[in-house]
């Protein structure tokens, strides 16, 4: 690659990567499906099921899920300039925002215009959730894999109906997933 070529990918990761985190209101479990559409659909730099690893990644990583996946995506597509390009793209709305409103606190704290934005932004977020859940679902679906769909009850019942700690939920779903892929990897390695 040349360096304008180079230069323009930059550009590209840094701006998109900005104007997500500049618009996206609600954390982790909103952006991602952003990004999703932005890197998976949009431009074709990660595949569908490498973007569903990141997320697993991003979601079990100590931080902000937002954050992590930041990282993760761009070093999967620049290695360390890469994340640390979106890392501070990622950051850079927020700490932006609170800025000014850490300066106009008493003004926006009175405001029923933006309480008004508050809320309507709630409905938002809860429908980009929303989206998450059944994209997810549909990725498993998609595999036709019992032990998928195994997992995904088992996490939705142990979260809902047992109300067990997320975290433990996190490291048995990560520790079913390594000992699949392993498995996998072996059976593979046999045929």
């Amino acid at each position: 690659m040349n360096e304008t070529k180079d230069l323009k990918f930059y550009l590209k990761l840094f701006s998109s990567t900005f104007t997500l985190s500049a618009f996206t209101f609600g954390g982790g479990y909103v952006i991602i499906p952003l990004m999703r559409k932005k890197f998976v659909e949009q431009y074709g730099w990660i595949e569908e099921e490498e973007m569903l690893d990141l997320t697993a990644i991003a979601q079990s990583s100590p931080g902000a899920m937002a954050v992590n996946a930041a990282i993760l995506i761009g070093y999967r597509l620049a290695g360390v300039p890469g994340a640390l390009l979106t890392v501070l793209a990622t950051v850079l709305p927020p700490l932006i925002t609170l800025t000014v409103i850490s300066c106009f606190y008493t003004a926006f704290r009175d405001s029923r215009a933006v309480s008004a934005v508050m809320k309507g932004m709630q409905a938002g977020v809860a429908a980009v959730i929303a989206d998450v859940v059944v994209t997810m679902t549909q990725a498993v679906a998609r595999e036709r894999s019992v032990m998928g769909w195994l997992i995904l009850f088992g996490a939705f019942f142990a979260s809902t109906l047992l109300d067990v700690n997320i975290v433990l939920i996190i490291l048995c779903c990560g520790v079913l997933g390594a000992a699949r892929t392993l498995w996998q990897h072996r059976r593979k390695g046999r045929a």
